[in-house]
């Protein structure tokens, strides 16, 4: 008889305890689903200079929907990037040619003006005069114009 009034005495107390189990395994239940919902809250529709600042707009669901859209952008950097690289060595080559041009017409310059120079006739007759074994001289009556009747 005495284990039967121990068995009844003992099954209240397991029923507590369990009932105190459950309880604290739906608490624990409860905060755990609290916990991750406040985590996975949806941000609000406004953004504002604080969240942006604070950095509360870079969560990862946010991260995951504009994958694409950041991707777009890395994208199109790139090619702003590596154009306006390209087209800087194209200015460069640009520049490095047109001084190369300059340079070329001052040498087609002095080389001309250096030819004009030696083919005045002032020039050519300094130059005869100094050559001795040339047999053109300078001419000392004018040149006379010779007519030539026609063959009727």
């Amino acid at each position: 008889m005495n284990d039967n009034k121990e068995d009844k005495n003992l099954q209240p107390q397991e029923g507590k305890s369990r009932e105190n189990e459950d309880t604290a395994a739906a608490q624990l239940t409860e905060a755990i689903k609290e916990q991750a919902t406040e985590e996975d809250a949806p941000l609000s529709a406004g953004y504002t200079l604080r969240k942006i600042l604070g950095g509360d707009f870079l969560t990862a669901e946010v991260m995951r929907r504009q994958i694409g859209v950041i991707i777009l952008i890395a994208f199109m950097t790139l090619i702003y990037v590596s154009n306006r690289f390209s087209c800087q060595q194209d200015l460069l080559e640009i520049a490095k040619l047109e001084k190369e041009l300059i340079d070329a017409k001052y040498k087609a310059l002095a080389s001309s003006s250096e030819l004009t120079e030696m083919c005045r006739e002032s020039n050519v007759l300094e130059m005869l005069k100094n050559n001795k074994d040339s047999v053109l001289k300078i001419p000392t009556q004018p040149p006379y114009i010779i007519n030539v009747p026609e063959n009727e």
